[in-house]
């Protein structure tokens, strides 16, 4: 069965591209929660699994998941599609600049993939996109984002010249968690957005647990052969309602793994389909939205 996948726009100075519906998350790599050498044979297992999208932050342990990334990508960066972040306050015209360079001596590379602003500070969003557009000019980074970003101020970024680049805006959302289906995923999909789900398990409390032994969950996961987790995976990579193409995505889930097996089955949730009557019992156990919400952020 053919893998999920979702396909970012082209940007000023990149083709678009098509990338698995699933890519790795690194939150709390590099802090010691977990060998070194687990992290790194983990990331190294997803993308011989397929999942080529890789996402960290300067943020993540001071910059030690980084790190952990770029001992993962010796000799195989080819292999990946890197996205890392930088903190609202360090994008400024200049001080992006240097972030991203040590951002990029970190992971052991000359450029990212795409460069997100970590969520929205005191900069002006002007100025950060100045420092973005000059990272690009330079090779430093092939595209640029936005991540934890509500309407407001997407809107402020889209007024801006070159603000319609904008590659992707990266926010939290799981089955437990559907704020932005209200007005947030609807503004992005009338203007061809993708959206990256960070937490797409609830992950880093006991919500997680709740989902997944959510009845309803794992009735479903029993019916298809899989686990909890799988069906979360299935449902946050579900193709938009938007598009009568079923196999039609905007939605890219980055989970985190560290265990052979999670990783394993994080790659398997690509090919699982969820159908209309199993996606119809999660929503009435799980409700949409009935009004705008303020943007869930962990």
């Amino acid at each position: 069965m053919p893998i999920a996948t979702v396909t970012l726009p082209a940007s000023a100075t990149a083709s678009a591209i098509t990338l698995p519906a699933i890519g790795q998350g690194t939150w709390h790599m590099g802090e010691g929660l977990a060998p070194r050498d687990d992290e790194v044979r983990a990331l190294r297992q997803g993308l011989d699994a397929g999942m080529k999208l890789i996402d960290t932050a300067e943020m993540y342990a001071d910059g030690g998941a980084e790190e952990v990334v770029g001992e993962a990508l010796a000799g195989r960066r080819g292999d990946a599609f890197l996205v890392s972040k930088v903190y609202p306050w360090n994008a400024g015209r200049d001080s992006a600049i240097a972030a991203c360079e040590r951002s990029l001596a970190r992971l052991r590379t000359d450029h990212l993939d795409l460069y997100l602003l970590h969520w929205p500070g005191s900069i002006p969003l002007d100025e950060t996109l100045e420092a973005f557009e000059r990272l690009r000019d330079q090779g430093k980074i092939r595209r640029f984002g936005v991540s934890n970003v509500d309407v407001d101020d997407l809107e402020t970024l889209w007024s801006l010249p070159g603000g319609r680049d904008c590659t992707v805006n990266q926010v939290l959302y799981h089955l437990g968690s559907r704020g932005i289906e209200h007005s947030l995923l609807p503004w992005q999909r009338e203007r061809g957005l993708p959206t990256m789900a960070y937490s797409p398990l609830a992950q880093g409390g006991r919500l997680r647990d709740s989902l997944l032994a959510d009845p309803t969950v794992t009735t479903i996961a029993d019916e298809h052969g899989v686990s909890p987790a799988q069906v979360l995976l299935a449902w946050a990579i579900r193709p938009t309602l938007a598009h009568p193409d079923g196999e039609q995505r905007d939605m890219i889930a980055i989970p985190k793994a560290i265990r052979p097996e999670h990783v394993r089955a994080n790659a398997e949730a690509l090919t699982l389909r969820l159908d209309d009557a199993a996606l119809a019992r999660l929503d009435a156990a799980f409700r949409p939205p009935s009004r705008k919400e303020p943007l869930d952020i962990i």
